[in-house]
């Protein structure tokens, strides 16, 4: 919105900044980091007045939780959401499809985990909405963003996957791929549920995936960038670094308050909502394969609940002391403390690695 104040300007002065996309990202980092730090606490007592009992804890999960989690409130997830989507509103520019689509999805995906989290609370229960119920809206909201997302790109690139490295190679898969795009989105938004189980376990991989992806959204949005790194041209994109430079702004205000021991949890509002987010960039963008690698942290948690899952089924024993991954370390005998702080490097790591692919040939 603040971007037509640039329209004020005869090319020079302060009010020529809002024409930048730089300077705007800048400016929706500190507005959602401010007002995490402002709202943060209130929201907080607002959660313990309300739902006294905080989120319930799953009785399955590691027995220490039961003591030193209970009655933490749950539904953080709202200050990220309500600092992320004000920052992006305020900083970008509002005729701009790319940051509507990817906001969409992320308060649709937010209000799913919104109603799954409320659920648990109001009825003091580990349960809450269907796990069919929430991937059928999931993928209804992904199916739509995915048919929005081929009008968007340039006809070049609609329907079709990039491939990092192999940048000359474009696959048209048809209408294949809006169950693929469906299958990114609502698998990012899973995959970081599943990796929300220690405390700030979640938020800071959350945070460097979308710093990696704002990054390439700028880069693939410019024209003489993608010359220069040989990658595809996708205009408009580049907006997107605001909505990352929200959500970065948004997580380092909530992990102020999630950091161990945590006054509050991220709930299914949080991580279905940011999972969603870094799907739906991924789509955008045409690098869907590059945030496998990026969030190579919230696959491996995904995939070692299904490797969990099949193997017992099929033999009746676990491949894991407990599934997702984190909780096999913490039966090791791993601090919190040390498995999330290791689980952060990993993920820079990966970022560090998907920025990489930009370049390589």
């Amino acid at each position: 919105m603040l971007y037509w104040l640039s329209d004020l300007s005869d090319g020079g002065g302060v009010l020529n900044l809002f024409r930048y996309i730089t300077f705007r990202a800048g400016g929706a980092f500190f507005t959602a980091l401010i007002f995490g730090f402002i709202f943060g606490r209130p929201l907080i007592n607002l959660l313990r007045r309300k739902y006294q009992h905080g989120q319930p804890i799953r009785e399955d999960g590691p027995a220490s939780h039961l003591e030193t989690k209970a009655g933490t409130p749950t539904m953080g997830g709202l200050l990220i959401l309500a600092a992320l989507s004000l920052s992006t509103l305020l900083w970008a520019r509002l005729d701009n499809p790319y940051v509507w689509l990817v906001l969409c999805v992320t308060v649709c995906f937010g209000l799913i985990g919104f109603a799954d989290d409320w659920a648990k609370v109001s009825r003091n229960t580990s349960a809450g909405v269907s796990g069919k119920v929430r991937l059928a809206a999931g993928f209804a909201i992904a199916c739509a963003a995915a048919l929005v997302a081929t009008q968007l790109h340039p006809e070049a690139l609609s329907s079709r996957m990039a491939f990092p490295i192999f940048k000359d190679v474009l696959w048209n898969m048809g209408w294949l791929f809006i169950p693929f795009a469906m299958i990114v989105i609502v698998g990012s938004a899973n995959a970081v549920n599943l990796t929300d189980g220690l405390d700030g376990l979640a938020i800071m991989p959350v945070m460097i995936a979308a710093g990696t992806l704002g990054v390439i959204a700028y880069a693939v949005g410019r024209v003489d960038f993608t010359e220069y790194l040989d990658v595809h041209y996708v205009p408009g994109t580049g907006e997107l670094l605001i909505f990352t430079a929200g959500l970065i702004g948004g997580g380092l205000g909530f992990l102020w308050y999630n950091a161990p021991p945590a006054a509050v949890f991220m709930g299914d509002t949080g991580s279905l909502a940011l999972g969603g987010a870094l799907g739906a960039i991924a789509v955008a963008t045409k690098h869907e394969i590059v945030l496998a690698i990026v969030g190579g942290l919230f696959v491996a948690e995904a995939v070692s609940v299904i490797v969990q899952v099949a193997y017992f089924k099929a033999t009746g024993k676990r491949v894991f002391l407990m599934a997702p991954i984190h909780h096999h370390y913490e039966k090791r005998g791993w601090a919190e403390p040390q498995i999330v702080i290791r689980f952060w490097i990993i993920s820079l790591i990966l970022a560090l690695i998907g920025l990489a692919t930009l370049k390589l040939r």
